[in-house]
């Protein structure tokens, strides 16, 4: 399970509680633009519309830009393969006050690109400095264990 891409600044705005994994449709060019490392999940978001949940505003560039089909949107929205009881479950989630389905990473299992969906609160500017603080003290006890 390699991670392809990592939305960096998801586990800083928002507290996750809990991890879908989705398979995601793609062109061939993007999976290649993907396991090559390229592609961003800043601002990006899980939508659903309808029976089906869509990635919204990731952004994919094209592999090679001079064999890309004219007319591609790199930042168009791509279907999300759920079953069933899955999209009913984030719909669910959806609909509560101050839930959101974040995109956490793409990442490959047995060769096939998936997707992490992350549930997850925003946190507030006091929540932020506290994880901060417990980060940088985190880092401080293991930097002091090394060192003996």
């Amino acid at each position: 399970m390699a991670t392809l891409v990592a939305n960096k600044k998801a586990h800083i705005s928002w507290e996750i509680t809990d991890r879908f994994d989705a398979g995601i449709e793609l062109f061939g060019f993007e999976v290649k633009s993907l396991k090559n490392g390229q592609g961003s999940l800043d601002g990006a978001s899980v939508g659903i519309r309808g029976a089906e949940a869509f990635l919204l505003g990731a952004t994919i560039p094209p592999y090679q830009v001079a064999n890309t089909a004219a007319g591609y949107d790199a930042t168009r929205a791509r279907r999300l393969l759920l079953r069933r009881d899955e999209i009913d479950t984030l719909l669910g989630i959806e609909s509560q006050k101050g839930q959101s389905l974040v995109p956490l990473s793409f990442y490959t299992k047995n060769n096939l690109i998936k997707l992490e969906i992350g549930v997850g609160r925003h946190k507030k500017k006091h929540d932020k400095r506290e994880s901060i603080k417990k980060r940088e003290v985190d880092r401080d006890i293991r930097r002091e264990m090394s060192a003996r």
